[in-house]
């Protein structure tokens, strides 16, 4: 519903490989990363409503202006807000300070199929720590790999425009993640990319190449692995389009109004983020009990699958990290 408002030439110039947009924004800041004519941008003006704000970042000259020519009216004619709440700066996403985005700022940052293609993704993944308040997020889609791409793949112009050769592998991922602050990353939606082209083929060999959703939270208390402190969760059903339950990542679904057993880290983002309206966390981490085992194991994880844990049966066959 919320695209269908958004003027065609915005539409029209959208590129991306996933839908990294959240519900439940009302109020918040989001900054978007490579934001391009805006669409994403667009839906989140909606979703923000006239209280919160959107900031837009893009290099090319081009797609700013397609974004900023349609902001106005669309936000105060369609949208009926008082004030346009979004503007869109240019810059490049490895210096968001530059692009005039304060530190401590933003409630959530959003991308799409944007860092794979950054030259220098740890600065990316810094600045976007740095711009996030406590309790904010950085909830995006990209493009990775199951192992270290050669040289000769990542010269290659045509994987590049295909956003393949710049993928990085996930557990380099991670480790960036870990090392800029983002200790616990959640993995939300993951599907295969299929490499058709013979030619193409051919030089990718057995790499391996995924888009994947991912939530890290800027949360200083989480840990490195799942730790048990008897925490127990409860969904409200209070986010749109999530009335009956409510997916915090592919391990982790919660039932509206049904007590979870859940680890610390996960008490922590669903009880101390921007989804903390929304959830009710009883217990604090002043007894710890050892690893959770009821932790989840993830869906694409050779280990097998796991789950959270409904009281009453928690000892789930998988056990460890949530990383």
């Amino acid at each position: 519903e919320a695209l269908k408002k958004i003027p065609d030439e915005v539409i029209s110039k959208y590129y991306g490989c996933g839908s990294p947009l959240p519900t439940g924004l009302d109020g918040l800041s989001i900054l978007d990363l490579g934001s391009g004519s805006g669409r994403d941008c667009y839906v989140c003006a909606q979703l923000v409503g006239r209280n919160g704000n959107v900031i837009g970042i893009d290099m090319t000259d081009e797609q700013l202006e397609v974004a900023r020519r349609n902001a106005d009216d669309y936000c105060q004619k369609v949208l009926g807000y008082p004030k346009t709440n979004m503007r869109f700066e240019k810059g490049f996403i490895e210096y968001i300070r530059d692009a005039g985005v304060e530190d401590d700022s933003i409630d959530m940052v959003i991308s799409n199929c944007v860092v794979n293609l950054s030259p220098d993704k740890e600065k990316v993944i810094q600045g976007v720590y740095d711009a996030l308040k406590f309790g904010g997020e950085f909830y995006f889609s990209d493009v990775y790999c199951d192992r270290r791409l050669s040289d000769e793949i990542r010269s290659n112009k045509v994987l590049w425009g295909e956003c393949i050769s710049g993928a990085l592998y996930i557990e380099d991922f991670k480790r960036i993640c870990a090392k800029v602050g983002f200790t616990d990353v959640r993995k939300l939606e993951m599907s295969p990319i299929e490499v058709n082209d013979p030619e193409l083929k051919d030089i990718v060999g057995e790499a391996k190449f995924f888009s994947i959703t991912y939530r890290c939270f800027k949360l200083p208390d989480l840990e490195s692995l799942c730790e048990d402190y008897g925490q127990i969760a409860y969904y409200k059903g209070t986010l749109p389009g999530h009335r009956h339950f409510y997916q915090l990542d592919d391990g982790h679904r919660f039932e509206t109004g049904r007590p979870m057993l859940v680890c610390g880290n996960s008490a922590s983002m669903v009880g101390e983020s921007w989804l903390a309206p929304h959830f009710e966390v009883l217990g604090d981490r002043s007894v710890h009990f050892g690893l959770f085992e009821g932790c989840y194991a993830p869906k694409n994880d050779a280990k097998g699958q796991g789950a959270d844990t409904a009281l009453g049966g928690f000892l789930a066959e998988s056990s460890g990290s949530c990383c």
